[in-house]
C-alpha cells in the first residue's frame, strides 16, 4: 500500500507538470514522424548531364535517370557543383568518363550505379550488333569491334578511398558541438539560478547585458576548449583528410558552438529543473541533426526544406561540409557564417530580455 501511496503522489506530480506530459505524449510522435519523411526524401532517380555520348547509351540511361544535355564540360562542372546535377558523363574520350560530386556518398553511389547499369545495356546492344556484323561478313573481312572500355569515375570533391565516416564527418561534429554546448550551458545556467547565485548578481548595480555578456564568456572559455578538443581529436585522432584550412573550419565551429550557448542559457529560463531542460532536447536539438544535411532532403515536401532553414546547425553543417570537403574558403561560406553569427547574437539579445522576469531595472 505505502508503493502505491508514493505512485499516487508521482502522478499527480506529473499530471501537474503539463510540458513534460506534452512532450511525453507529442515529442516522440513529432520526431518519429519528421524520421519518416526524411528518410522518404532521397531522390529516386539521379539528375545526370550528358556532354556526348552514343544515342544508344543515351537512351539506355534516360531509363534509369533524368537526362539533360549539356554543351561543354565547364558547364557541367558549374552545374554538378551548383547542385543542379548529380553527375555528368562524357564519351568525347577513348574512355567514357563519369564524374560526381563525392561529398554525397549515396547521390555518388546511385549515379556510378545508373549509369554501370546503362553501360550494361549499351554493351550488350553493341556486341549483339556486331555479332550480326560477322554473320554477315563475306570474304573473310571481318568488322573491328571496337566496344567502350570500363568508365573512368573522377571526383569533383573527395576520392573513391573516403569511406561514410569520412563525407559525414564535418556534420557530426558541428552536431556534437552543438549538443554538448547546449546541454553544458543549459544545465550551468539553470543551477545558477536554482542556487539562488543568479539572484544575488541580479541585487548587484550590473546591468543586465553586462551579466550576460559576463555568463557568455565565462562559459565561453570552457566552451571554445572543449570546442578545440573536439575538432584536434576528429581531425588527427581519427585521421579525417580535411580539404579546407583548420582555422577556418575552426572558426565556423566556435561561432556555432557561441549559438548553442547562448540558446541553451536562453532556454534554461523556461526550466525549473534538469528534467524541463532535457525536454527542449526531441523539440530542439533532434530535428537539427535531422535537418543538418546527413539525409537527403532533395524530394522533401516543401515544408521540410523551408523548416530546415529555421535550425542553426543546417547553417553550420553546410558551411563544415564545404570547407572540410570542398576546400572552399571563408569567403565563399560568408552567407552561412553570417546566419550562424546572427543566430548567437539573437540568442544574446533574448537572454538580456528574458532576465526582464528576474529583474525590472
Amino acid at each position: 500500500m505505502k508503493s502505491f501511496t508514493v505512485a499516487k503522489r508521482l502522478i499527480k506530480q506529473l499530471i501537474g507538470d503539463k510540458r513534460t506530459i506534452g512532450m511525453m505524449l507529442v515529442a516522440p510522435i513529432f520526431v518519429i514522424y519528421l524520421l519518416s519523411i526524411i528518410l522518404t526524401s532521397a531522390p529516386s532517380k539521379a539528375n545526370i548531364e550528358i556532354i556526348s555520348a552514343p544515342d544508344s547509351f543515351v537512351s539506355a540511361l534516360k531509363k534509369e535517370a533524368n537526362v539533360s544535355t549539356v554543351s561543354s564540360k565547364e558547364d557541367a562542372q558549374k552545374n554538378l557543383k551548383d547542385k543542379k546535377s548529380n553527375g555528368f558523363v562524357d564519351f568525347s574520350g577513348d574512355v567514357p568518363e563519369i564524374t560526381i560530386d563525392g561529398s554525397d556518398p549515396s547521390t555518388s553511389g546511385m549515379v556510378v550505379t545508373t549509369v554501370s547499369k546503362a553501360m550494361s545495356v549499351y554493351s550488350e546492344e553493341k556486341i549483339s550488333a556486331v555479332i550480326q556484323d560477322l554473320s554477315k561478313a563475306a570474304k573473310g573481312n571481318i568488322p573491328k569491334i571496337n566496344l567502350q572500355n570500363k568508365p573512368e569515375v573522377n571526383y569533383l570533391y573527395g576520392s573513391k578511398d573516403m569511406n561514410l565516416f569520412d563525407t559525414l564527418s564535418p556534420m557530426m561534429m558541428g552536431f556534437f558541438i552543438f549538443f554538448f554546448v547546449f546541454l553544458i550551458a543549459g544545465v550551468s545556467f539553470l543551477r545558477e539560478r536554482i542556487s539562488g547565485t543568479l539572484d544575488r548578481i541580479l541585487a548587484t548595480p550590473l546591468k543586465r547585458r553586462e551579466i550576460v555578456f559576463g555568463y557568455f564568456l565565462g562559459f565561453g572559455a570552457f566552451i571554445a576548449l572543449q570546442t578545440l578538443l573536439i575538432q584536434l581529436f576528429m581531425f588527427y585522432g581519427l585521421n579525417i583528410d580535411i580539404k579546407g584550412n583548420f582555422f577556418t573550419v575552426l572558426l565556423i565551429n566556435l561561432i556555432l558552438a557561441g549559438g548553442s550557448l547562448s540558446l541553451g542559457t536562453f532556454l534554461s529560463s523556461f526550466a525549473r529543473n534538469e528534467l524541463q531542460l532535457f525536454q527542449f532536447v526531441p523539440v530542439i536539438i533532434v530535428p537539427q541533426i535531422l535537418f543538418s544535411g546527413i539525409f537527403n532532403l532533395a524530394e522533401a515536401p516543401t515544408w521540410v526544406s523551408i523548416l530546415s532553414k529555421v535550425f542553426p546547425l543546417t547553417y553550420g553543417a553546410e558551411a563544415l561540409k564545404n570547407v572540410a570537403l570542398k576546400g572552399y574558403s571563408l569567403s565563399e561560406v560568408s552567407f552561412d557564417v553570417f546566419i550562424l553569427f546572427g543566430y548567437a547574437v539573437l540568442f544574446i539579445v533574448l537572454n538580456i530580455l528574458t532576465l526582464k522576469k528576474y529583474r525590472k531595472m
